[in-house]
């Protein structure tokens, strides 16, 4: 494993960076072929070192921003051109080079600035997404750095519905691109946009092969957590069981309690195996408040 705790480009919600070195430690030493199939932004496959990886996400747009990072990472001088010619074509801000926010708007809106610099660009750059029939990478990946909370998000008829965030292309995304790129330039992956039913369905395991999942947490109210139920859980735990009697190794993220639910399923489940209690610090974006959380990490190993 790596020294360097990496964090994915994305910056996506339910993004494990801030756990990651609690993670990492509880992970198999060594690893054949790893397998993710709730990959989102990426932030844990960038810490593994395995000789193959499968990654998998329902989201397609979300796999098709990673692919098109892969294949840009033996060009990574082209990407920041044309991401920067995007960015200077909307006028959206970019500290990561030059501080070009009016000392006026930075008075006014103190902790809001970089929102309402962006807001016009942001929109017109919107707009033109929806106006079109296919979604360009690039573009979909620029929409989610200057976006509320950084997520990807669609409306009923395929529009793109986010609103503007008070973020940045910043130091942060330039250093994470270069790390991404970096990793995954010389990496063997195979990406697939598929329900994890079917991710699961189509695999054979090996020794030494290992399973993270980070699946959507049944009992928190993140908006990627809506499809999500318990049907979903029971089969995913299902699952689990059987990779288990495969021998294959796995790694479970997951909440147990989360402010007064509990998720009895998980709780009933996870006797038979281990399980690790990871220290989290989540924030509510509503009022500041700390969540009242329990997290956890089950493995059969």
């Amino acid at each position: 494993m790596n020294n360097k705790i990496k964090r994915s480009p994305l910056f996506y919600v339910g993004d494990k960076y801030k756990l990651m070195k609690q993670l990492i430690n509880l992970f198999p030493q060594e690893i054949v072929n790893f397998y993710e199939p709730f990959v989102g932004g990426g932030t844990i496959f960038l810490n593994v070192e395995a000789k193959r990886y499968y990654l998998n996400d329902i989201d397609k747009n979300l796999i098709n921003i990673h692919k098109f990072l892969i294949k840009n990472s033996n060009n990574s001088n082209k990407f920041f051109k044309d991401a920067e010619k995007i960015i200077h074509e909307y006028n959206l801000s970019r500290s990561y080079k030059e501080d070009m926010i009016p000392n006026s708007l930075k008075k006014e809106w103190k902790k809001t600035y970089f929102a309402r610099f962006n807001k016009e660009g942001y929109e017109k750059l919107r707009e033109s997404v929806n106006n079109n029939r296919k979604n360009d990478p690039l573009i979909l990946y620029i929409l989610l750095i200057y976006g509320f909370n950084r997520m990807l998000r669609f409306n009923g008829g395929g529009k793109f519905n986010l609103p503007v965030g008070n973020v940045d292309f910043n130091k942060n995304v330039v250093n994470a691109l270069n790390d991404y790129f970096g990793f995954v330039r010389d990496k063997k992956m195979t990406l697939s946009s598929k329900d994890f039913r079917k991710f699961f369905s189509e695999k054979k395991y090996s020794k030494n092969d290992f399973v993270y999942l980070d699946p959507p947490y049944l009992i928190t109210a993140s908006e990627y957590n809506k499809f999500w139920d318990e049907k979903s859980e029971s089969d995913l735990l299902d699952l689990i069981d059987k990779l288990n009697k495969k021998g294959v190794k796995f790694a479970l993220s997951n909440v147990t309690h989360y402010n007064g639910s509990k998720n009895e399923l998980l709780i009933k489940w996870m006797k038979k195996y281990k399980t690790h209690k990871i220290e989290s610090n989540y924030i509510s974006y509503h009022n500041n408040s700390k969540k009242e959380i329990k997290e956890v990490l089950i493995t059969n190993y």
